[in-house]
């Protein structure tokens, strides 16, 4: 079995250093690069599972590589490392193409599990054609449209990228329209059991969604808060 490979992007080498042990210990293979430019050539020439990416670097930053490595590999999984801290900044890196992205100073445990979700996300998605086993049905509601067996979501008939979460989010409230979901429910859905009380990391990739699929992200007409309670997408008129 092949062992997974890390490619891990920091200008700190302290941190390249600990990340290679950690993720070592967890039975990843990792390369290390300390700009842009070297993860870039790394990606061109070698097989790497997921990216562990630092939004802050000299010369050609985080976000700027990002955007390049999503370009050149769409299905390729990226998490951000940030020390940024505000919804904004955290929105910049999904926008760019992150996958996920974890806030320094990290828990281990947050790490990993944040890594090991976007690896079967995409192992999944390539071990079935580009599409992840689930119900053929086409959920269509106003002029969106999300096909789960083929991995696709348009608006107004052009696709929309998604990240593998904020597919699953979308996917999870259509199929439920016009009924709330729980906060902690849609968190343990779409990240799984432990995560129930990031309200915070729900809101952010909330806030990217809208941005992809809302006509006037400020003022939502899909994608709806219930206060205090949950998410909801609109009822099918």
């Amino acid at each position: 079995m092949r062992q997974e490979m890390i490619l891990v992007v920091d200008d700190e080498s302290s941190i390249r250093r600990a990340l290679r042990t950690t993720l070592g210990n967890l039975g990843f293979g990792t390369a290390e690069a300390a700009r842009s430019e070297e993860a870039l050539s790394l990606i061109r020439t070698n097989t790497f599972d997921a990216v562990l990416l630092d939004i802050n670097m000299p010369g050609t930053g985080g976000i700027e590589t990002c955007r390049s490595m999503r370009t050149a590999f769409p299905q390729l999984p990226i998490v951000m490392l940030t020390v940024r801290d505000t919804v904004d900044d955290k929105v910049e890196a999904l926008e760019a193409g992150a996958n996920d992205y974890v806030t320094k100073p990290f828990q281990l445990r947050e790490l990993t599990a944040r890594l090991r979700s976007v690896i079967r996300w995409t192992h999944a998605l390539n071990d079935d054609g580009n599409a992840l086993p689930t119900t053929g049905n086409i959920f269509h509601i106003g002029d969106i449209e999300l096909d789960p067996a083929r991995y696709t979501v348009k608006k107004a008939g052009k696709p929309v990228h998604l990240t593998p979460k904020e597919f699953e989010m979308t996917k999870q409230l259509m199929s439920h329209a016009g009924k709330p979901i729980p906060h902690a429910e849609l968190l343990n859905i779409v990240w799984g059991p432990g995560h129930e009380g990031e309200l915070e990391y729900l809101r952010t990739f909330m806030c990217t969604l809208r941005k992809k699929l809302e006509d006037n992200p400020a003022n939502p007409k899909y994608l709806l808060t219930h206060m205090h309670v949950g998410y909801r997408f609109t009822e099918k008129n």
